[in-house]
């Protein structure tokens, strides 16, 4: 079968390669891929910023919605013709994080689902929602449940509360979309006017320009007549969570996802003694999660917002797309 493998740290060295078809063990099921959604995490993969200690070749990527085709002897919870999703944090069943959740993920120490085929035990996969399409579906292991279990699970999300969501990214548009079906107000922040428009016709109540305002965190405050918000979902890091942390009412939460602007953070203490305020981080959600958001999902019938679908053979153009940012996800068909 045909696979994206990354033959070594950096861009230039992920290749279409011949790899030998796989066949399931007793436990696991024989996928027959249909896309995949990239996110920023496969970014810091292929950059060795992720997992230093890959082991290379390795197949990308860990989003990944396909068709079961054959299943090893002792699988129960699955069956042939069954259409599934990968969970990123395969051995999160349910219950507390044990610490390791990022260790056993898709294309960093399994062999991800870029490919024609991917064989994974029964225990990672949870049926696709049914409304979806494979494009669509392919969007939700990493991006969906990480909002969904954000504010969701964690943060008791209820309708009337103010949620902050940073950027146009596949989280922040996954979590807009959940809080806005949920009866949230809502205020996303971006330097693009262009995009600002377009999270208006998602739903967003507040949106808050930080090129022009760069003390954002002041506008949250402005917008909540001075209380701040109940949730804010930090994609950022580096010198945002300070930010976050101004922004956030007392008793708030902030839920930590992504170092786009570096692995390091200060913030004030008094500040955070003074409000009280829960600050998370977050790697997604367990496998029961997962299951309990794609019901929600029916009932909700929220579409993902997906910028751009390429070829299989084309998948190194949605890495470039990656690279340089999307509106929401990038997805890749692998089956025609």
């Amino acid at each position: 079968m045909k696979a994206w493998q990354l033959q070594g740290f950096g861009r230039e060295n992920l290749v279409l390669a011949d790899v030998p078809d796989p066949r399931p063990g007793p436990s696991e099921v024989l996928i027959r891929v249909g896309a995949v959604s990239l996110n920023y995490r496969d970014k810091l993969v292929a950059e060795g910023l992720y997992n230093p200690d890959v082991i290379f070749p390795m197949t990308q990527v860990a989003d990944t919605v396909g068709e079961i085709v054959e299943v090893g002897r002792d699988v129960t919870r699955m069956a042939t013709g069954d259409r599934v999703l990968t969970q990123y944090a395969t051995r999160w069943i349910d219950g507390e994080p044990d610490g390791d959740e990022v260790v056993h993920t898709l294309g960093s120490t399994i062999q991800g689902g870029l490919a024609e085929y991917l064989v994974l035990d029964e225990s990672a996969v949870v049926k696709a929602p049914k409304y979806m399409s494979d494009e669509e579906a392919a969007t939700l292991p990493v991006a969906a449940l990480t909002a969904w279990f954000s504010l969701v699970t964690r943060g008791r999300l209820s309708a009337g509360q103010t949620v902050v969501l940073q950027g146009t990214g596949g989280v922040s548009l996954f979590g807009l979309q959940i809080a806005h079906a949920l009866g949230a107000r809502t205020i996303v922040t971006s330097s693009s006017d262009e995009k600002l428009e377009r999270v208006r016709a998602l739903g967003a109540t507040e949106t808050v320009n930080y090129a022009r305002t760069p003390d954002w965190e002041k506008e949250v405050l402005s917008l909540t007549d001075g209380k701040g918000a109940d949730h804010i979902l930090e994609v950022v890091g580096g010198e945002s969570l300070a930010q976050s942390l101004t922004a956030v009412k007392p008793g708030g939460r902030i839920t930590v996802i992504g170092i786009l602007d570096g692995f390091m953070s200060e913030i004030p203490i008094f500040t955070l003694l003074r409000k009280q305020a829960v600050i998370q981080g977050v790697v997604t959600g367990p496998r029961r999660v997962f299951e309990e958001m794609n019901e929600a999902l029916e009932r909700l019938r929220i579409r993902p917002v997906i910028d751009a679908v390429y070829a299989f053979e084309d998948a190194l153009k949605a890495y470039e797309h990656l690279y340089r940012g999307a509106f929401g996800k990038v997805v890749i068909r692998v089956r025609k």
